[in-house]
C-alpha cells in the first residue's frame, strides 16, 4: 500500500498554528505590541481601523532588524528570544515561542518596515497569505512599523465568526491595557479610526493606572508593597467601597507579564473577607516579581497561564499583605473599640525618630519692669474710691439663686380655693352613630402570606397559588420598561443635586451607545464627558441610590455586546434593569405591597414566566393538599 502520512506544507502548518495564537484582532495586538517591547522601544503607537478587520498597525522606535532578520522572522519558530529548551526557565523577554509572526502572515496582508539604527537604509517587506511579495530598501526612521490588514482574508469561515466592532474593540482596549499597564516606562498611544484614545506618557505605577482609568481612579486606590525571598509584591487595591459587580479591573502581572489566575484572585478576596457587599468585585493592580526559574510560562501560546513552583506559600503572602494594606490604611474595621484612630502615628512618620524641638526663651523679659505695668488694673484703681486695696474686680457679683421652691412663690395652697365640685366631666369623644351593628360588619379577611420572606401564598377558587416574589417583581417590571422604550417616552423624576458617576473609557462608549435607550425609560442625562456622566434625572420607579448600581449591572450584562437589533437592545436593557431593580429573596414585604405584586404579576401579558424564562407562581389545587392528608 502507498504511505499515507504526508508532511504539510510550511503555510497550511502555520494556518493550523493561527487558530490557536490568532483568535481575534486583539490577538494580533497583542503580539505585536509585546515584540515592540521586546525591541527596548520607548514610544509605541498603536493605531485601529475598524476594530482590527481592516488595519491593525505597532509603530515603535525601537532597535529594529537587519535585511536577514526582516525576512526570517516570518519563519516558523525562528526568535531572537531564547536558543536552548534550558532559556524557557530564565525568560525575560515576552515572547519566546517564534510563531506569532508566522502564524499573522499567514491569515493576513502584512507590511513591514524596520531600520536599525547605524544602519543608512531600511527594508520593507510584503508578505500576503505567507507569500513573499515583495521586499525592498527603503528610507525609513529607526524602528519598526507592522501593518496587517484584511485579517482572515483567505479564511471566510473564521472571519464570519468575529463579532461585533463594539467587541471586537473591547478586546482590543483590554489587550492594550494589559501591555500599558505593565510597562509604565514606555509612552503608548493608541488611535481608533482616526481619533486618538489613549495618550499615556511615561510616569510612575500610579500615575498610569489614573491615566489608563479615571481620574477618580486616584482616589479608589491603597498601595501595596511587600518584599520577601520568595516574591516582591507591589501595586495597588481599591477601597471597598468601589468595588464593582462585574470583574473588569482585576490585573495581575508576574514579572511584567499580564496573568490570569484563579488561585491568587482567591488569595485577594480572602483579604477582603467580611469586608465585600454580596456580589461584588474589588479592583486591584498587583505586580509580583519571582525569580524567572520558579515559574514555567510555556502552558499555552497565549501566555497568560503561569504554573509556579510554591503557590501556597503566594498564596498566604499575597493575602497577608493586601490585608496588612488594607489595615493600615484605616480601611479594614478593627477589634479594639476603645482605640482612636486619630491619635494613631502615620503609617509614614511610624520610623522616624523624634527630634527635639528648639524652644527660644527671652532672657531680658521682666513682667516688673515699669513699661510692663497693667493698665486695667492701674484704671481701676483709679476709679475705686470705697476699696481700701485700690483694685477692684472689673466682674458683677451674680445674686444668688433661690432653690426650685421658689418657682412656687405666690402660688395658693389647695385649702385656699373655695368650694371645688367633688367631680368635673369632661366631654367624651364625639359619637358618630352607625347603619349596622359591630357584629354586622364583616371584617376584611387577609388574602395574601408571605412565607420565609421569599414566596406569596394566595387563595383561589381551586386551591392556592405560590408566587416567587422576585421572579414576578422582574416580570413586571420587565413589561414596564419595555413599555415605556418602545411604546411611549417614560416619565422622570428630577434630582434636586445631579448625580457624578465615574465610568472607564470603554465604559463610557458603551453608555454613549445605550444613551437613546436610557432616555427612554426615563434616564436625564445633563453631560457627558471622557470619563464620567452628569445624570439630573432618573426613572419613576427607581431610587437615587440605585442608579449606580443599575448601571453597573447594565454593563456587566453587556459586555458581551450590544445586539445590533434595536428590539433586542431595548429587550436586554429591560431585563437588566428588571433584575438590579427588582425585590431580593429575603425582603419582608407589607401586605399592600404582597397584594400590588400578586396583582401586578396577573395583569401582564406572559405572568407565567420571568423574563429569563423561569416560572413565577406554580398552583396547587385542593385535591392535590387531599390527597396529602388520604391514609
Amino acid at each position: 500500500m502507498s504511505s499515507i502520512i504526508q508532511l504539510l506544507p510550511d503555510h497550511v502548518a502555520n494556518q493550523i498554528a493561527a487558530g490557536e495564537v490568532v483568535q481575534r484582532p486583539a490577538s494580533v495586538v497583542k503580539e505585536l505590541l509585546e515584540n515592540a517591547v521586546d525591541a527596548n522601544a520607548t514610544d509605541i503607537k498603536l493605531i485601529i481601523k475598524d476594530a482590527g478587520k481592516s488595519l491593525v498597525q505597532v509603530i515603535d522606535n525601537g532597535k529594529g532588524m537587519n535585511v536577514t532578520d526582516a525576512r526570517l522572522c516570518f519563519a516558523r519558530h525562528a526568535t531572537s528570544k531564547i536558543r536552548h529548551a534550558e532559556d524557557l526557565f530564565s525568560l525575560h523577554t515576552k515572547g519566546f515561542r517564534g510563531e506569532a509572526l508566522a502564524s499573522i502572515a499567514a491569515i493576513a496582508h502584512v507590511e513591514m518596515k524596520t531600520k536599525q539604527d547605524q544602519e543608512e537604509l531600511g527594508t520593507q517587506i510584503v508578505i500576503e497569505g505567507s507569500k513573499f511579495i515583495s521586499q525592498e530598501a527603503a528610507v525609513l526612521p529607526k524602528g519598526t512599523s507592522f501593518a496587517v490588514k484584511n485579517l482572515f482574508f483567505n479564511i471566510p469561515a473564521r472571519r464570519n465568526f468575529l463579532k461585533s466592532d463594539t467587541v471586537e474593540y473591547r478586546h482590543i482596549i483590554d489587550e492594550f491595557q494589559r501591555v500599558a499597564l505593565a510597562h509604565p516606562n514606555i509612552h503608548f498611544t493608541f488611535y481608533h479610526n482616526g481619533s486618538e484614545m489613549y495618550n499615556l506618557p511615561i510616569s510612575t505605577l500610579r500615575q498610569r493606572v489614573v491615566n489608563v482609568f479615571s481620574g477618580k481612579t486616584n482616589e479608589k486606590l491603597v498601595p501595596v508593597q511587600e518584599d520577601t525571598e520568595i516574591v516582591t509584591i507591589q501595586g495597588f487595591v481599591c477601597k471597598p467601597e468601589f468595588a464593582k459587580k462585574n470583574r473588569g479591573e482585576q490585573f495581575f502581572f508576574v514579572n511584567d507579564r499580564f496573568i490570569k489566575s484563579g488561585y491568587l484572585h482567591h488569595a485577594v478576596m480572602a483579604a477582603y473577607d467580611g469586608i465585600l457587599k454580596d456580589g461584588t468585585q474589588p479592583s486591584y493592580f498587583l505586580y509580583l516579581t519571582v525569580p524567572a526559574n520558579a515559574i514555567d510560562i510555556n502552558i499555552h501560546p497565549t501566555k497568560t497561564e503561569i504554573k509556579f513552583d510554591d503557590e501556597s506559600a503566594l498564596y498566604a503572602i499575597l493575602r497577608a499583605s493586601i490585608k496588612h494594606s488594607l489595615g493600615q490604611f484605616n480601611v479594614a474595621p478593627v477589634l479594639d473599640f476603645e482605640r482612636d484612630a486619630n491619635l494613631d502615628t502615620p503609617y509614614h512618620y511610624k520610623d522616624l525618630e523624634g527630634i527635639t524641638p528648639t524652644i527660644q526663651v527671652d532672657s531680658t523679659f521682666n513682667p516688673f519692669s515699669d513699661d510692663k505695668v497693667n493698665k486695667h488694673y492701674a484704671g481701676s484703681a483709679a476709679t475705686s474710691s470705697g476699696s481700701s486695696s485700690g483694685f477692684s474686680s472689673g466682674y458683677k457679683k451674680t445674686a444668688a439663686t433661690s432653690g426650685w421652691e421658689s418657682l412656687y412663690v405666690g402660688l395658693k395652697q389647695e385649702a385656699d380655693f373655695p368650694d371645688e365640685p367633688a367631680e368635673i366631666s369632661f366631654e367624651s369623644e364625639e359619637v358618630t352613630a352607625s347603619l349596622f351593628n359591630d357584629e354586622e360588619v364583616e371584617h376584611a379577611v387577609q388574602n395574601v402570606y408571605q412565607i420565609h420572606k421569599k414566596y406569596i401564598v394566595s387563595p383561589i377558587k381551586s386551591g392556592m397559588v405560590i408566587v416567587d416574589q422576585q421572579r414576578a417583581h422582574q416580570r413586571v417590571l420587565y413589561e414596564q420598561f419595555l413599555t415605556n422604550m418602545t411604546v411611549h417616552q417614560a416619565s422622570s423624576q428630577q434630582l434636586l443635586f445631579p448625580l457624578n458617576l465615574y465610568f472607564s473609557t470603554s465604559e463610557m462608549q458603551l453608555i454613549a451607545e445605550l444613551k437613546l435607550s436610557l432616555i427612554n425609560t426615563g434616564f436625564v442625562f445633563e453631560d457627558t464627558n471622557d470619563d464620567h456622566v452628569v445624570i439630573s434625572g432618573i426613572p419613576v420607579n427607581v431610587t437615587e441610590s440605585e442608579v449606580s448600581i443599575l448601571l453597573e449591572q447594565l454593563l456587566s450584562d453587556l459586555q458581551d455586546g450590544i445586539p445590533e437589533n434595536s428590539f433586542s437592545q431595548n429587550d436586554t436593557i429591560a431585563k437588566s434593569m428588571a433584575k438590579s431593580l427588582a425585590v431580593k429573596t429575603g425582603t419582608s414585604l407589607t401586605i399592600k405591597e404582597q397584594e400590588n405584586l400578586v396583582n401586578g404579576l396577573f395583569a401582564c401579558k406572559d405572568p407565567n414566566v420571568s423574563p429569563f424564562q423561569k416560572p413565577t407562581f406554580i398552583t396547587m389545587r385542593v385535591e392535590d393538599i387531599d390527597k396529602k392528608f388520604a391514609i
